[in-house]
This record gives C-alpha cells, sequence and structure tokens, in this order.
C-alpha cells in the first residue's frame, strides 16, 4: 500500500536538502515508477512543474513508502502533476539475458505488458530504465548524485 498516487511529487528530507521524485505510473505486479528529479535544495522550490518537466535524473520501480522508511528520511506530498499525453503510456524498461559465463546474448523490453528483444542495443535502447526493483540504498545515491 502506497501513500502517494500516480502524479504526485513527494519531497523527501535528506541530511543534503530536500529531493523530489516524480510518481508516474503503477502496475499491479511492481512497485511504483519514480522519476528522480535532479537537484538537492535548501527550500522547496516555487515551480514543481518546472522542476519535473526538465530534470529527470533517472526512472526507476521501487517501493517508495517502504524505502523512505527504511532509511528513516521524513517525506511528503509537495504536489500533483498529470503526464504529458505522450508520456502516458507505460515506460520501457530494458532487462540483459545473460548465458552461463555471465555474457549478454540478448536484451529483452518489457513494456508494463509484454516482451520483445533484441540481440544488440540501439542507441535509444540504451538510454531504457533497467528493469529492476531499486534497493532503498541505491535510490538513496542515485537520488543525491552530482551526476
Amino acid at each position: 500500500m502506497t501513500n502517494y498516487r500516480s502524479g504526485d511529487i513527494v519531497e523527501i528530507k535528506t541530511d543534503r536538502g530536500f529531493a523530489y521524485v516524480h510518481l508516474t505510473h503503477d502496475h499491479s505486479s511492481y512497485p511504483p515508477v519514480v522519476r528522480l528529479l535532479k537537484g538537492v535544495h535548501r527550500t522547496r522550490p516555487d515551480d514543481l512543474e518546472k522542476l519535473a518537466k526538465g530534470n529527470v535524473r533517472s526512472i526507476a520501480m521501487i517501493p517508495l513508502d517502504s524505502a523512505l522508511e527504511r532509511l528513516g528520511l521524513a517525506h511528503e506530498k509537495a504536489g500533483h502533476l498529470a503526464l504529458p499525453q505522450e508520456e502516458r503510456n507505460f515506460p520501457t524498461f530494458r532487462m540483459p539475458i545473460r548465458d552461463k559465463q555471465g555474457e549478454i546474448v540478448y536484451w529483452w523490453f518489457w513494456d508494463g505488458r509484454g516482451l520483445t528483444y533484441a540481440t544488440e542495443l540501439d542507441e535509444a535502447q540504451k538510454t531504457l530504465p533497467l528493469r529492476e526493483v531499486m534497493s532503498s540504498t541505491r535510490f538513496l545515491e542515485e537520488l543525491l548524485s552530482d551526476a
């Protein structure tokens, strides 16, 4: 059960300041999809819509409530922003399929409904998020990274 729903912008209080995520999609079999927004702020930005639209650090699936609880971070809904029409479809995630030696044999692409595959990634496919449930530790590292 989550306290948040798709479209919510969640403010997370960290030791470095306030960080933000935007919940974008729900799936019945997976945790919510969130956009981790770039930047750590001393105070809440005046324009959360502008922050959410142009500053995406990465996209991940994470059980947000339990991850934030596990990390002991205060959080609250800071706003709500509906996704633009062109982003309302569930995002496509990529997943490597490896052989017994650990080499990637091909890639699966999952769009929330079905799978497709390719033996090699094109430039656009290289930017797709990985199909994995992000750990709370990695979530915090990614949220606070300067990259």
